[in-house]
C-alpha cells in the first residue's frame, strides 16, 4: 500500500526534485564523445554534495543483491535498459543513446529521476526510440490522479509505446519513493485499466518506462547490476517523481 505523504515532506521533496532536475540537466550537458560514463557520474556525486543533498544510489543494496551500488549515477548505454555501473574505461561514442538514472536524499525525503539522451548525432530509430520513451511517460503522467489505478498508468505508457512498434520492459516497474528509494505500488509499464492498487492524494510516485527496440526480455550482468535487452537492440528510459493530487498530479523532478 502507496503512502500519503504530509505537506511539509512534499515540499521537502519538491524543494529535492528541483535540485535533481538541475543536477541531471548539468549532466545531461556534458554528455559527449569521448566522455566518460565516471566522469558523468562523478559530476553528479559532486554537484548533488553542493546543493547538501546526498545521492541516494551509492551504497544502495536491495534485497537479494549481492553488493552495494558503487556509484550515484546509473549510466546505461545502447542496450544497457538500467543500472550500468559508470568505469573510468567506458568511454561514449558518437551515435551511443545513454539513460542516465539519478536520485537524491533531500530533507530527509527521496526523488527519482531518468533520462535518455543521444551522445552526437544519433540514428533515426533511435531518435524515435528516445522520444516515444519520453511521450510514453508523459501518456503515463496524465492518467494519475485521486483513486486512479496503476493498471490505469500501465495502460496508457505500453499502448503508446507498443503502437509505436517498440517493447515495454515487463520485469521492471515504477514505484512509490520518498521516505525509501524504492515504496510500494509497485507500477508496471504494462496492464489493464480499472485494476492495480489505487492512488490516493498525497501519494508519490515515480514512473519510468523502460522500452525496447526490439522483444522486451532482459538479462543482467555478472556485476549484479547491469540490465540488458536480451536481444541486444537499444533501450531507452524516462523518469519523473510525483505527487498525486486530486486532479491530476504534480511533477516534482522538473526544473
Amino acid at each position: 500500500m502507496g503512502t500519503v505523504k504530509t505537506a511539509q515532506e512534499i515540499q521537502a521533496m519538491r524543494e529535492g526534485g528541483k535540485i535533481l532536475a538541475a543536477v541531471l540537466d548539468e549532466v545531461v550537458r556534458r554528455v559527449a564523445p569521448g566522455v566518460s560514463t565516471l566522469f558523468l557520474s562523478d559530476l553528479a556525486h559532486e554537484r548533488i554534495f553542493a546543493h547538501d543533498a546526498k545521492p541516494s544510489f551509492l551504497g544502495y543494496q536491495p534485497s537479494g543483491s549481492a553488493s552495494p551500488y558503487p556509484a550515484a549515477l546509473c549510466v546505461s548505454v545502447n542496450d544497457e535498459v538500467v543500472h550500468a555501473i559508470p568505469s573510468a574505461k567506458r568511454m561514449l561514442k558518437e551515435g551511443d543513446i545513454v539513460g542516465l538514472d539519478l536520485g537524491l536524499w533531500y530533507g530527509g525525503m527521496c526523488v527519482d529521476m531518468a533520462v535518455t539522451v543521444g551522445v552526437g548525432a544519433v540514428g533515426a530509430t533511435a531518435q524515435k526510440l528516445i522520444e516515444v520513451t519520453r511521450q510514453s511517460l508523459s501518456r503515463g503522467i496524465t492518467a494519475v490522479r485521486n483513486g486512479a489505478r496503476t493498471g490505469d498508468i500501465g495502460f496508457a505508457i505500453a499502448s503508446y509505446v507498443e503502437k509505436n512498434g517498440f517493447g515495454v520492459v515487463r520485469d521492471l516497474a515504477g514505484h512509490g519513493v520518498g521516505y525509501k528509494v524504492h515504496e510500494d505500488p509497485l507500477i508496471m509499464n504494462f496492464g489493464k485499466k480499472g485494476t492495480g492498487e489505487q492512488l490516493l492524494t498525497g501519494m508519490t510516485i515515480a514512473l519510468e518506462p523502460m522500452v525496447t527496440e526490439g522483444d522486451w526480455h532482459v538479462t543482467i550482468d555478472r556485476d549484479g547490476w547491469t540490465i540488458r535487452t536480451r536481444d541486444g537492440k537499444l533501450a531507452a528510459h524516462f523518469e519523473h517523481t510525483l505527487v498525486v493530487m486530486d486532479d491530476g498530479c504534480e511533477i516534482l523532478t522538473e526544473l
